[in-house]
């Protein structure tokens, strides 16, 4: 069961496992239309349906996905923002516990403040936005109520529902209509592509793994540095990405971010017991996606989007 299943990483490891495994996608604030897997729509933040769904599917395990992401929207909601981040995961990780269900639950490398780097999951977490602040607390009630959950802090890319969801859609999509824009190269970050990370995830289920991992990429590179990389990796102008700090403020935000967010994921490649992927083999990966056209396979599931015949999935994705 997978909740979030229409966001860019709930969409992506649906179509990635469904021809291996029986998924049941769960979505709430945005539709899909025509996916080949089952979904149901559920606002899991109303008393009672986490537990009645749970009941109904009876599913060997739950991703947990589903969230508030948007930075700006947790700063201006911040109740809600607790409600889904925080309160949802921990009743899942009762009744998951309570059932026997394997789960794991989706959190995030923001939790901490970025400004040593090289994070480990022993290192204190210090939250210093509203989504990092629930999203924490979502790990710890998660943990506290399910000690056997997998909690995987993430930080990854690919392609959206919408087309413009992660930082390589920004950069693609300004490179392709050869528009000038801006990278940091003062904000670091252990990016991995989100085909990468669903294989991650699965081994860690397939492995009886439990507690708290960093699901990210093995390299540290800035913002601007993986705009760069991208653009090589396409064949497109590098030049178009011009190298800015965010320590300057020329970007205004609702929300802080946190500006060295390297982390170390030495403690889940030891308990898979091999490397985990690099950028360049992300970026590959995430080219011949596009060159397959699964970007536009992915967004012709966005309700009201579609016209004419179900599109067929491109081969071998």
């Amino acid at each position: 069961l997978v909740t979030g299943a229409s966001g860019l990483l709930g969409l992506n490891l649906a179509l990635h496992l469904h021809e291996r495994e029986d998924i049941l996608g769960i979505v709430h604030s945005h539709s899909l239309v025509g996916v080949p897997f089952p979904i149901l729509a559920v606002d899991l933040t109303e008393p009672g349906q986490t537990r009645k769904l749970l009941e109904m599917a009876r599913p060997d395990a739950v991703i947990h996905c589903a969230a508030q992401a948007n930075l700006d929207l947790c700063e201006q909601h911040p109740e809600q923002a607790e409600k889904i981040n925080a309160h949802l995961p921990g009743e899942l990780a009762a009744l998951t516990a309570r059932m026997g269900i394997r789960l794991v639950h989706i959190s995030t490398d923001a939790v901490f403040d970025g400004q040593r780097g090289n994070y480990s999951e022993s290192d204190t977490p210090n939250p210093i936005n509203t989504y990092a602040r629930t999203k924490l607390r979502g790990e710890e009630l998660v943990l506290a109520a399910n000690p056997r959950a997998v909690v995987a802090r993430v930080n990854f890319y690919g392609f959206s529902l919408n087309g413009r969801r992660s930082l390589s859609e920004f950069f693609l999509n300004n490179l392709l209509q050869r528009r000038e824009m801006n990278g940091f190269t003062d904000v670091v970050f252990c990016p991995l592509w989100v085909n990468h990370l669903v294989d991650l995830l699965v081994e860690a289920l397939e492995k009886d793994l439990s507690g708290l991992y960093h699901f990210l990429g093995s390299e540290a590179l800035s913002k601007y540095d993986f705009g760069v990389r991208l653009a090589k990796q396409f064949g497109l102008p590098a030049e178009l990405i011009h190298p800015v700090q965010y320590a300057a403020g020329s970007v205004r935000l609702d929300a802080p971010r946190s500006p060295n967010l390297s982390a170390s994921s030495a403690k889940l490649a030891a308990a898979l017991g091999r490397a985990l992927p690099g950028v360049e083999d992300g970026l590959r990966g995430f080219h011949q996606q596009y060159q397959h056209g699964f970007g536009q396979y992915v967004q012709s599931f966005q309700a009201g989007q579609r016209a004419g015949a179900q599109p067929e999935q491109p081969a071998a994705f």
